[in-house]
């Protein structure tokens, strides 16, 4: 896990210049009245046997800010705290996933990573997917976020993170070629991986670079990059190699991949999809939906109501936005 650990600590996502567009299908609510959707859900809550569908219908259906708001309206006529009332009415994949919307993104983020490392060994694929998909910036919040709560900042997000090279309007031929020719010899052109270098220009390169970096590896080695990845490390090392090269060529894709592999039995593999759709609903989802269609020749809304069920379902249909 060492090597995985150091591997970790200096890749990061990180497209340079302006920050990446979003694709949310959770967005800001029309004709928002913070009070009265406190009322509702203080009703809500008191009703025998909880009124499930009333809490799923507000809070799936409000921005990250506008749920705070009604959190503070909330909070204000009763009394209580939301997100103490929501843990005492709610249980199982439906609490995780409201509880989950009432943190921003970083908080989240930074909640699922120190779940992924507390007690007894480590969730790698957990830390391996969140640490390879957030970009550096993502990844320094998480850790501001640690910092302010207070919680245990491990090893997880308390890296000295690569400083990756700004994207560049020149494109560098010989640059691409060397590095290209650099992680063949480093890899498949040799018997043993020099991981170290690999490790080198993954984490200090463009995120064009690399892409056009992979393309122009192919006329060295008779595998692309992926392929070369599976033949030469294995473990936790492979999953962080390819995870971080699914996501320099399409983000969207990789969690739209992700998705499709945690619904792929008779019933899903719920933390993985919840965590999916509760991340990233404000910031990529209708893409990953998108790219989830393209992948399956279904619709992410058709598969979430054949593998979950009950209010979880409705929650989670209600994230994705739409069937298309």
């Amino acid at each position: 896990m060492a090597l995985v650990s150091e591997f970790l600590g200096q890749l990061t996502l990180n497209f340079g210049g302006e920050s990446e567009p979003k694709f949310p299908t959770v967005v800001a609510a029309d004709n928002f009245d913070p009070a009265k959707d406190a009322a509702r859900i203080e009703t809500a809550i008191k009703t025998k046997g909880v009124d499930e569908q009333t809490i799923i219908d507000i809070l799936t259906r409000r921005s990250y800010s506008q749920r705070r708001d009604v959190a503070f309206e909330y909070e204000k006529r009763s009394k209580k705290d939301l997100i103490t009332a929501l843990k005492g009415a709610l249980s199982g994949c439906l609490e995780a996933v409201i509880l989950g919307l009432m943190k921003n993104t970083a908080q989240y983020d930074a909640t699922e990573i120190r779940a992924s490392i507390k007690g007894l060994g480590t969730d790698e694929e957990t830390l391996i997917e969140m640490l390879c998909s957030r970009s550096a910036a993502e990844l320094l919040e998480i850790k501001r976020v640690y910092k302010e709560s207070k919680l245990n900042c491990t090893h997880a997000c308390n890296r000295q993170l690569a400083k990756r090279d700004e994207p560049s309007n020149i494109v560098d031929y010989e640059k691409i070629d060397d590095d290209a020719r650099a992680l063949y010899e480093a890899g498949v052109k040799r018997k043993g991986t020099d991981v170290a270098t690999w490790i080198s220009i993954m984490s200090e390169r463009s995120v064009p670079h690399l892409q056009k970096v992979f393309d122009r590896y192919k006329s060295y080695s008779p595998y692309d990059m992926k392929e070369s990845i599976r033949k030469e490390v294995k473990g936790d090392l492979e999953k962080s190699f390819l995870t971080l090269v699914e996501c320099f060529e399409n983000k969207q894709q990789y969690f739209a991949n992700r998705l499709s592999e945690a619904m792929k039995g008779k019933s899903a593999k719920e933390k993985v999809v919840t965590r999916i759709m509760v991340s990233r609903c404000e910031v990529d989802l209708m893409k990953i939906r998108t790219e989830f269609k393209r992948l399956n020749q279904k619709s992410l809304y058709q598969t979430i109501a054949e593998h979950t069920k009950g209010d979880y379902q409705k929650a989670l249909l209600s994230l994705c936005g739409g069937d298309d």
